[in-house]
């Protein structure tokens, strides 16, 4: 019979997809739930700090606030909205902001976690932003119009448009929120699970396996592990400056007088 005090270790448990279902804290509320909120109220008491005493000479914190905004302002929503441009604005802001923080608690210690990696939030948003600019583009143009110019290609034979309009639809449609949805989650997904590779491999690595190779090879796992956390913080705020972009662009294209 084995001694159990000198039995093998057990292998390394790979992280995997039921890394992401986390239990409720109470209730029916989870941790994702409870970083929206937060995400919110950091977003808010940013802008509100940011902009309690506004001045002609900027403080720093205003400076700040305004830097942010300017950035969405200018490199976003007058790019790809176009004349009608500044009415967005401070929805495509608190977008950008919201994002921004919700997929920088993947790296915020005693946090850790990605809340777009839970793929029923990023689905919520992308619909949030599929119900705007379909609403933006049917008050624009009326409701036939409004699909006229989503589906109806202007300038080619009317052939290619019984094979095209159907492509459009799907295409303008019913799959953009699906295409703006998977792109965050997968990116959040996929850099979080990255990090538990490296952070619980390097932990297993170094306390709970007997090979005296994988102890001395364990620090390498634990530097992978932070070189990865800065390149996921790159991620992070790309893929919030994409999706709100690609919103700002849907909504552009709603408003455009043809397509």
């Amino acid at each position: 019979m084995t001694n159990p005090a000198t039995a093998p270790a057990p292998g390394f448990d790979a992280p995997g997809p039921e890394d992401f279902q986390l239990p409720p804290i109470f209730g029916e509320v989870t941790k994702p739930v409870l970083q929206l909120v937060l995400a919110a109220v950091i977003v808010y008491a940013f802008f509100a700090w940011t902009t309690r005493r506004p001045s002609l000479v900027p403080s720093k914190a205003q400076f700040l606030g305004e830097s942010f905004h300017g950035i969405v302002r200018n490199s976003i929503a007058r790019d790809n909205i176009g004349p009608e441009f500044l009415r967005y604005v401070p929805f495509l802001t608190a977008l950008f902001a919201f994002i921004l923080v919700n997929n920088l608690f993947g790296i915020i210690p005693f946090i850790q976690f990605p809340t777009f990696s839970h793929p029923g939030v990023p689905y919520a948003l992308a619909g949030l932003v599929w119900l705007l600019y379909n609403f933006v583009g049917i008050r624009h143009h009326g409701f036939v119009g409004y699909l006229r110019v989503s589906t109806w290609p202007p300038d080619v034979p009317w052939w290619v448009r019984f094979i095209l309009t159907p492509i459009e639809f799907i295409s303008n449609i019913l799959l953009r929120p699906v295409t703006l949805s998977l792109r965050l989650f997968g990116n959040m997904f996929a850099g979080h699970l990255l990090l538990l590779v490296f952070i619980l491999g390097g932990e297993y690595m170094l306390l709970h396996s007997h090979s005296i190779l994988l102890g001395v090879l364990s620090p390498f796992a634990f530097g992978l592990g932070i070189v990865f956390t800065f390149f996921e913080a790159f991620v992070q705020v790309v893929q919030a400056y994409i999706f709100t972009i690609l919103t700002a662009s849907y909504i552009g294209a709603a408003l455009a007088e043809d397509h």
